[in-house]
């Protein structure tokens, strides 16, 4: 297996991509940032697929993931998939949970790069989540998979066959 990382010097913060040796997938490009918050690998297959993990740090989680979306603008495209710890609650619609200035930045950066939530997409209904506030006592999900949203269409369709 081939295993991409990108650590921080303090070993606060790490994300890593593994890539089994079954497939037949070639790097044509790594990203890493100095401090271990996002590491971006396009790969060649039948067709270029690039995929970044990004771990937010706890504090400015929406500037920072809009941050990595400008830096690494060019290089991401129509076949990527993001996953990752993005550190702002995305609260499940309910009445009960207001979406914060937060929570709209963050779908704000999602969608001006045209991503959505794999997950939903698949699984509508479903109430699983990553996260939950005993104090606030609020479900949300903080660790997502995302991806363009037409190519996600593609993962629905091959789901329902």
């Amino acid at each position: 297996d081939e295993d991409y990382q990108a650590n921080g010097k303090q070993k606060k913060a790490g994300v890593a991509i593994l890539v089994s040796d079954e497939t037949d997938c070639k790097p044509t490009k790594v990203k890493r940032d100095k401090e271990g918050h996002y590491i971006m690998v396009k790969e060649s297959m039948q067709q270029e697929l690039t995929i970044l993990n990004i771990h937010a740090p706890n504090t400015g989680a929406p500037r920072f993931i809009k941050q990595v979306f400008r830096d690494l603008q060019r290089d991401l495209d129509s076949h990527m998939i993001i996953v990752g710890d993005f550190n702002t609650l995305t609260p499940y619609r309910s009445i009960r949970q207001k979406i914060n200035k937060d929570i709209q930045d963050l779908n704000s950066a999602l969608d001006q790069v045209d991503l959505i939530d794999i997950y939903r997409t698949l699984h509508p209904r479903s109430t699983e989540y990553t996260f939950f506030s005993a104090p606030h006592h609020t479900y949300s999900k903080i660790d997502h998979i995302t991806g363009v949203k037409h190519s996600s269409a593609n993962v629905k369709e091959q789901k329902s066959q």
